[in-house]
């Protein structure tokens, strides 16, 4: 296959009907494919088929589950080798979260200005239920207490080690780190995830075992994991420090320095509508606007505003997780890490553009314009998302 031909993976969903699933443009390594935005609102939790596939290089295969194991070394006084059986043996959590790219909505930023980077959509971003034992667990085998924000040999950052090799480490590992103070908070829900769905995690998605950081972008939530280090300071590899950065719109290729900027962590609110392209034909009259809004650091949602004259005036839409019962951000029954998909029924009789922001429990919006946040990378737009309607005659 050239780089210009594109790889097409269909599903039936009905006798007559099939639905494109991955409309990816090759090289087929590392793979990297998301599903139509219809599909992500057709459920809570996303079904692992449906869940977008981020790679950095070949999947690693890992068939001798007795004796793989991971590797506890680093600042600590008795490195450590724990098997799966010693990781099942720990309690066990099931978190829902979202895992999302940073380069989610890239496609739209690109418009404005050129950028690099995989040309995502808006559905690099999916919502599963992850179950595992928590790191706050797993440190504690090393003698690290929970609410650790430094060890006595000065470990302040845990490092993630994949069995994964790309080609950005020249070869080798594929690594990222988060805080010591995040890694040892139970409330954080650091996980080293065996299940996605209430089922093994499969190739595609880290299996054996992978690293789920709730609340951050999915850089740092390490697939196939091979070790965990205790250091000093943060993870020195690519995607910490030559990558995954959010830069203001005047850098560029020739005046970029990377170390003037930190690691991305928190991903900032966001709101996506799902059930309508972004040029779209309609009939005239009543339509449900749906999508999916999320917001980093564990922050709820605490509305969503959809507009259907282009952002002058704005209707409040309904919000869940659960169907048919009403989400309140910071409830106890909310799943903090979670999405919330939004729904309103407006009246569309003409032309127009139908307009979704978000406002997170901190009071943070999304930002109008997408040239106010464009950055050399693509990452992080959260610009209020807009869709074109036309309306006329459809098969709607």
């Amino acid at each position: 296959m050239t780089e210009n031909q594109r790889l097409i993976f269909v599903v039936e969903v009905g006798p007559t009907c099939r639905e494109t699933v991955y409309d990816w443009s090759v090289p087929l390594e590392p793979f990297n494919a998301e599903p139509p935005r219809s599909a992500l609102v057709s459920s809570y939790v996303t079904p692992v088929d449906l869940f977008y596939k981020r790679n950095h290089g070949p999947i690693p295969v890992v068939d001798d589950i007795e004796r793989y194991c991971v590797d506890l070394v680093g600042l600590i006084e008795t490195p450590k080798k724990l098997y799966m059986k010693d990781i099942r043996a720990l309690p066990k959590y099931n978190v829902t979260a979202i895992l999302q790219c940073a380069g989610n909505r890239r496609t739209a930023m690109t418009k404005t200005r050129k950028v690099r980077g995989v040309g995502w959509d808006v559905s690099a971003i999916g919502n599963g239920v992850w179950g595992g034992a928590k790191l706050a667990d797993v440190l504690e085998i090393i003698g690290i207490p929970k609410l650790t924000s430094s060890t006595q040999s000065g470990g302040k950052h845990v490092e993630f080690v994949s069995i994964d090799k790309c080609k950005e480490e020249n070869g080798g590992p594929y690594k990222a780190s988060i805080p010591l103070s995040q890694a040892t908070n139970p409330e954080a829900d650091v996980l080293l995830a065996y299940e996605m769905n209430g089922e093994p995690l499969n190739r595609d998605h880290g299996y054996p075992l992978r690293v789920i950081v709730p609340g951050v972008i999915g850089a740092r939530s390490v697939k196939w994991l091979d070790s965990i280090n205790i250091i000093a300071e943060e993870c020195q590899g690519f995607f910490m420090q030559k990558d995954y950065k959010m830069f203001p719109p005047s850098v560029d290729w020739d005046n970029i320095n990377w170390s003037t900027r930190r690691p991305q962590m928190d991903f900032p609110v966001q709101s996506v509508i799902c059930s309508l392209e972004d040029v779209q034909s309609i009939k005239p009259g009543k339509v449900t606007v749906r999508g999916y809004a999320a917001s980093g650091g564990g922050r709820g949602i605490e509305r969503v505003d959809v507009s259907i004259d282009g952002g002058k005036t704005w209707i409040e839409a309904s919000r869940f997780q659960k169907t048919g019962i009403r989400y309140i951000a910071d409830d106890m029954n909310s799943d903090k890490w979670a999405w919330v998909l939004f729904e309103v029924t407006v009246d569309i009789s003409h032309n127009t553009e139908i307009v979704a922001k978000a406002v997170d429990t901190a009071a943070n919006v999304q930002p109008e314009k997408v040239q106010d946040i464009w950055n050399l990378r693509g990452i992080l737009n959260t610009s209020w998302h807009r869709v074109q309607v036309r309306v006329g005659h459809s098969n709607m």
